[in-house]
């Protein structure tokens, strides 16, 4: 009978998996068993923090707008229900950029939905 040597694909799927560890702290790096629980907990929160990540990105921009539209003493809800009633459709993403990189062009926004 021929003999057959097992642990090919046992040691393959064992290398690949401590290879996504690369970059964990002390044993979590190295041995195998401590990989793949990190490795769950790592999957976990980065299927989390991609949506937390959008949510996050449209806060900043909140602030942003809410900070652009301080000197024409107006809050960020009444403006954004002022953009609603005109039927300007411009995201919060591009108020952002304007009310920080582009001021007079977002001055030009606000004065536009407040008329």
């Amino acid at each position: 009978m021929v003999r057959v040597k097992r642990g090919k694909t046992a040691n393959k799927r064992r290398k690949s998996l401590l290879k996504l560890a690369k970059g964990f702290h002390w044993s979590r790096k190295s041995k195998y068993r401590l990989a793949k629980e990190g490795l769950l907990h790592a999957f976990k929160y980065a299927f989390r923090d991609r949506r937390v990540k959008k949510r996050a990105a449209r806060n900043l921009w909140q602030i942003q707008i809410g900070a652009g539209l301080r000197p024409f003493e107006t809050s960020y809800s009444k403006f954004i229900n002022l953009l609603k009633k005109n039927k300007v459709e411009l995201d919060r993403k591009i108020l952002a950029t304007l009310a920080k990189d582009h001021p007079e062009i977002f001055k030009k926004v606000v004065e536009k939905v407040k008329a």
